[in-house]
């Protein structure tokens, strides 16, 4: 590990919660514009352009960042973990909200995603082996009934769900997957590191993707969605991971998960003033239904872990 490694700063100096939760909540800040600029990109680039070159942009950032700070390869074990945060947020998550977008309003995808805080706490108990108490699995089943519930009736009457919103359920497992896991390896490789190599365990695959999309659909689109493009490329794929996986790595990690509570509802905001989406009662009631769920559920955690 070189002296440049956040995780050997983290070891020397060890840092408060507080300290997590503000690293925390400037990627959640940046996270937050995902949705909005996917949703204005699919509007003249493919889903599968912008799940896979934004990737691609950024897995060159990536190496250019390792090559210049001289950073040691992870070890054998390591990269297998990469590659499960590769799958949750360089493949999973990009793709499958790219294609989801195309067809349902920033808006409503918010609102799902809003489930990613409880469901990222349920994959550090996995993950750390812990045992939560009852409230905790409670709230996060009630938690997802009430994204269910908000879905199903956004497209029509319970039960009618759309493809989209069974992408963006699944965008949040793997997500959270890939947000548990980036949390425990920033420890041991540090914040940046993690994702600039996970982005690069994905490169290979990222290419081949991006290739297949411009010969499906070779990209045009108008300066405005270009400029979405790359606030995803480099913002969302790969700088907002400096500071949320910072965040994350100072932990604990249920507790810093708290943060992406905002992360709905500044969502919604910039639907609502970039996109000019209409924003209705029911996608507020929603918004705040499954946000105090998952918000009962991660305290639930924190509260039983403190004890």
């Amino acid at each position: 590990m070189t002296d440049k490694s956040s995780a050997t700063l983290a070891a020397a100096r060890p840092l408060s919660s507080g300290a997590g939760l503000a690293w925390g909540l400037i990627g959640v800040v940046a996270f937050s514009f995902t949705l909005p600029f996917t949703r204005a990109a699919v509007e003249g680039l493919s889903p599968l352009f912008i799940g896979s070159a934004r990737a691609v942009v950024a897995a060159l950032l990536a190496a250019l960042a390792l090559g210049f700070t001289r950073q040691r390869r992870p070890e054998m074990v390591q990269w297998v973990r990469l590659g499960v945060v590769a799958a949750g947020v360089v493949v999973g998550f990009p793709l499958l909200t790219s294609y989801a977008l195309v067809s349902v309003p920033a808006s409503h995808a918010v609102v799902v995603i809003g489930l990613l805080p409880a469901a990222t706490a349920v994959m550090a108990v996995v993950r750390g082996r812990e045992r939560p108490g009852r409230s905790f699995w409670v709230f996060a089943a009630l938690g997802t009934v009430a994204a269910m519930s908000f879905a199903s009736l956004q497209n029509g009457g319970l039960g009618e769900f759309h493809e989209a919103d069974l992408l963006l359920f699944l965008a949040v497992v793997l997500c959270a997957l890939g947000y548990a896991e980036g949390g425990l390896l920033a420890r041991e490789l540090g914040a940046w590191q993690t994702v600039s190599w996970a982005l690069i365990v994905a490169s290979p695959l990222m290419i081949a993707s991006t290739l297949v999309s411009i010969a499906l659909e070779p990209p045009r689109a108008e300066p405005v969605e270009w400029a979405a493009f790359a606030y995803l490329a480099v913002v969302s794929m790969f700088l907002g991971f400096f500071a949320w996986y910072r965040g994350l790595a100072i932990g604990p990690i249920a507790r810093v998960s708290q943060v992406q509570l905002a992360q709905p509802v500044l969502g919604i905001l910039w639907s609502a003033l970039l996109l000019h989406e209409a924003v209705g009662l029911p996608t507020v009631l929603g918004g705040l239904a499954v946000i105090a769920c998952a918000g009962l559920a991660v305290r639930g955690r924190i509260n039983r872990k403190d004890a």
